[in-house]
């Protein structure tokens, strides 16, 4: 950690959802090691029980974010534990099937829609009274270039990452004026355990699409996430933040 951030979280609190690996695990430990608390949300409890211990986060909670009820238990105990909740990761995500969509299992859309961006929504609309009763609040939505652009055989993937582009849009401008930043980032891939959900063919094509020849590093996104997730960020909200090596330019 480079000296100059050193307490740039101190007092800030932090959910943080796909936290128990990838990019969710990397920010919370950028979050804790600058002086932050976190509470981390993912599937998996043992993996949870892991990832909280190694980045010294208060506790993880076992969810699924495509549950309302579930969504809306978590926040209100995240809220009990960290005495308040300044800032909202939602990194969780899967891709679904790669394939064309006339093959597209009905099955395996809804769950991508479901997670990728009902879970974002459902997140949000638990949270942001929380960061609006405290007047301060930093939102960043995990979205993808494929949101932007769109990538063939991952229609499911490409449209949910597009609506959270939309709705971090909308929100961003709600919360406009009320110390509450809403952003989110778009990245090209990354190796992430996300990989593990593709086929190799899929993997090669997205290579194929990044100018600088190689995939992005997760600590190149969770600085990132960082910023978004920081103070620093005082006077942008509703925006995308690539970190795409030059795929996307706008």
């Amino acid at each position: 950690m480079s000296p100059r951030y050193e307490g740039r979280f101190a007092g800030r609190r932090a959910v943080i959802t796909g936290g128990a690996s990838g990019l969710g695990k990397a920010v919370a430990a950028r979050i804790v090691a600058e002086g932050g608390k976190v509470v981390l949300w993912d599937l998996d409890q043992a993996q949870l029980d892991l990832a909280a211990a190694e980045v010294g986060a208060e506790r993880g909670v076992a969810l699924d974010v495509s549950d309302p009820l579930q969504v809306a238990a978590a926040a209100a105990a995240a809220n009990a534990v960290l005495g308040g909740v300044d800032i909202l990761v939602a990194s969780a995500g899967i891709t679904g099937a790669t394939t064309p969509v006339h093959q597209f299992p009905i099955d395996s859309w809804k769950r991508v829609i479901d997670i990728n961006l009902n879970g974002v929504f459902y997140c949000c609309r638990e949270i942001v009274p929380f960061m609006l009763e405290g007047g301060y609040g930093r939102i960043v939505n995990v979205a993808s270039v494929a949101g932007k652009e769109g990538n063939p055989n991952a229609s499911a993937y490409s449209a949910s990452k597009a609506g959270v582009i939309g709705f971090t849009k909308s929100l961003g401008k709600e919360l406009a004026g009320k110390g509450v930043m809403a952003n989110c980032l778009t990245p090209a891939a990354f190796e992430s355990p996300i990989f593990d959900q593709m086929p190799q063919s899929q993997i090669d094509y997205l290579l194929s699409k990044i100018p600088m020849g190689r995939f992005g590093l997760i600590e190149e996104n969770a600085t990132m996430v960082c910023f978004m997730a920081s103070e620093e960020c005082s006077f942008t909200t509703a925006a995308t933040f690539d970190t795409s090596g030059g795929r996307t330019t706008f």
